[in-house]
């Protein structure tokens, strides 16, 4: 049905890789690039090997946007997945308008220089995109990717009106070492060690980051793995999702996180290790961050020995399209040693992998057809609800009695 290239080839890359080849009659053709040769290779050996596919590798840096041109024109591809770090998502946009090839993404742009994160750089691409004829699809992992579904399939299906949504991200896995992101570190640090904000009453509003004492957090009992510390953190879905909802109130997102992550993660904050900038060291120029990535597990490498459970889902809070006031929970449960099992990953890399599949496979087939830059929310929930059934990605909903901050 189609041919895709795939940029990555770190732990979400893996996946779609796998998750991609396992489903011959959709992506006929399948070409891994990274700038990184050598886990391309690694990943198509062990597709050939365990599926029986050979896919085709490339080498490419993502960040030169003639480069990516030329792999494009020279592959073909019908869609380009984006899985490579999120300071990239510009460059190989621009390449897919140069080329006029679809595009899908997991995770939104931010620059290389700023712990900053927006849509609104990818989202000024829309006439460039709709004028091209192609589509672009942002954000489809699972935070964002199907919290977003899910909230798309609530406000369709379920509520005339939602009020509230809180986005509840639990990993109850534990890997065996005493600290590791479980994915990029650097992209993970920058994340967690930002200001948090929540939009509430028609503006956002700001408490501090995880690493301080005064962040907000509680205890929520997540659904077969029990209570975990749950933080508040901003995430970029509640940045669409505040446009896209009718009738939204307030959107928070949390996320948990053990105490022996956040001693750590403060330590090395105190000290300066999580820098962005800079430093002179023997004569050299070096990144702190970037240098704590090379010593820390690289978190696709993480899924050998990861036991427990995900937990991410969102509950709603508003008026039914019968008139009644109740709330809603919607969420998967991911076992980390099954996926590992299934395609050589932990449930992390897994839970972002397998939804991008999904959106490309809802591209190809043509399901999601349109012209212009995207929000997963702002496209028919239905058939993707039912290819998480389908896939690996389960989803339950029950009605919440629980209660929240």
């Amino acid at each position: 049905m189609g041919k895709i290239l795939i940029i990555g080839a770190g732990g979400v890359g893996n996946v779609v890789a796998k998750k991609c080849a396992q489903v011959s009659e959709v992506f006929t053709e399948i070409c891994l690039a990274s700038r990184n040769i050598e886990k391309c290779n690694k990943i198509a050996a062990e597709i050939e090997k365990n599926m029986g596919r050979k896919i085709k590798i490339a080498q490419v840096d993502a960040n030169k946007v003639p480069d990516l041109v030329k792999l494009i024109n020279e592959f073909r591809p019908n869609l380009v997945i984006n899985v490579a770090l999120p300071y990239q998502d510009l460059t190989i946009m621009d390449a897919c308008l140069r080329t006029g090839v679809n595009y899908l993404d997991t995770a939104n742009y931010e620059p290389l220089d700023d712990v900053h994160f927006e849509y609104s750089w990818q989202w000024a691409y829309q006439e460039k995109f709709k004028k091209k004829g192609i589509m672009a699809v942002l954000g489809c992992g699972f935070d964002p990717g199907v919290s977003n579904v899910f909230c798309a399939y609530a406000q369709k299906h379920i509520y005339k009106e939602i009020t509230n949504i809180d986005i509840l991200d639990c990993n109850a896995g534990d890997h065996g070492y005493p600290f590791a992101t479980n994915f990029n570190p650097e992209i993970n640090i920058r994340e967690v060690t930002q200001i948090v904000k929540y939009w509430e009453n028609e503006k956002w509003i700001e408490t501090p980051m995880i690493l301080d004492s005064k962040s907000v957090h509680f205890s929520f009992d997540y659904p077969v793995v029990g209570p975990r510390e749950s933080y508040l953190l901003y995430h970029e879905e509640l940045e669409s999702l505040v446009r896209n909802i009718i009738g939204l109130k307030r959107i928070r997102f949390w996320m948990t996180f053990s105490e022996n992550y956040l001693t750590y993660l403060r330590v090395l904050h105190n000290v300066g290790m999580t820098r962005i900038d800079e430093v002179e060291f023997e004569g050299k120029k070096i990144v702190p961050i970037k240098f704590l990535k090379t010593l820390l597990p690289d978190p696709s490498l993480l899924g050998t020995n990861y036991t427990g459970k995900t937990v991410i889902g969102c509950i709603f809070d508003g008026i039914t399209k019968n008139g009644k006031k109740k709330k809603i929970y919607i969420y998967n449960v991911c076992d980390h040693a099954k996926t590992y099992k299934e395609i050589q990953a932990q449930a992390i890399s897994y839970t972002a992998g397998t939804p991008a599949m999904i959106g490309a496979m809802m591209m190809l087939k043509g399901i999601w057809k349109n012209t212009g830059v995207f929000n997963v929310e702002q496209l028919d929930p239905d058939a993707f609800m039912e290819a998480l059934n389908k896939y690996g990605l389960p989803w339950q909903q029950i009605e919440f009695t629980g209660n929240l901050p």
